[in-house]
């Protein structure tokens, strides 16, 4: 394999601009890259700029104090979920067009900050996602509810999964 330069994205500017997590969808016709002011911005496949919208706190009422931690589309590539560290995923449903209206169409509030996630390819309807306390959690987006696959008392840092879609490995703090 043969990598090259293609081009920024996401221009440099004068201060700090954290890029907090950033995707590819799995049909390669969407990029999606969230920032330090928590807002995802979603490139088409030639890195252009089409579309940004702004994420929502876990508490409407609270302030916006949380940091985006991941983010993967689903394997259909019309939803996107979002982990953060106000205890929360929340799963977008983005469309397949550009001008498709976006939407919460998903939420999963957590016992501690959520820590990293990945979408199987095979289960479009369950979300795997790590969070601080060590657990590793399916989302059920049918039911929208979730239980623990494995817990450890170390904090989760990486999530991959098997190319079928049937394992999933986690990576912890120890």
């Amino acid at each position: 394999m043969q990598l090259r330069y293609i081009k920024n994205v996401q221009p440099s500017q004068n201060c700090i601009a954290r890029v907090t997590a950033i995707c590819w969808s799995p049909n390669n016709k969407r990029l999606a890259l969230a920032d330090h002011n928590r807002f995802v911005h979603l490139f088409d496949e030639n890195g252009d700029k089409r579309d940004k919208f702004s994420t929502k706190p876990a508490d409407q009422k609270g302030l916006k104090s949380y940091v985006i931690r991941g983010m993967c589309f689903s394997p259909d590539s019309s939803k996107l979920a979002i982990a953060q560290s106000d205890n929360i995923v929340f799963v977008y449903k983005l469309g397949l067009e550009w001008g498709d209206k976006k939407s919460i169409c998903n939420k999963f509030q957590q016992p501690s900050s959520v820590t990293c996630l990945m979408w199987p390819n095979q289960h479009s309807s369950e979300l795997v996602f790590g969070i601080a306390d060590g657990k590793v959690r399916i989302g059920n987006l049918k039911t929208n509810r979730a239980q623990t696959l494995y817990g450890t008392d170390s904090y989760v840092v990486s999530l991959a999964c098997s190319t079928d879609g049937m394992g999933v490995i986690s990576g912890h703090m120890d």
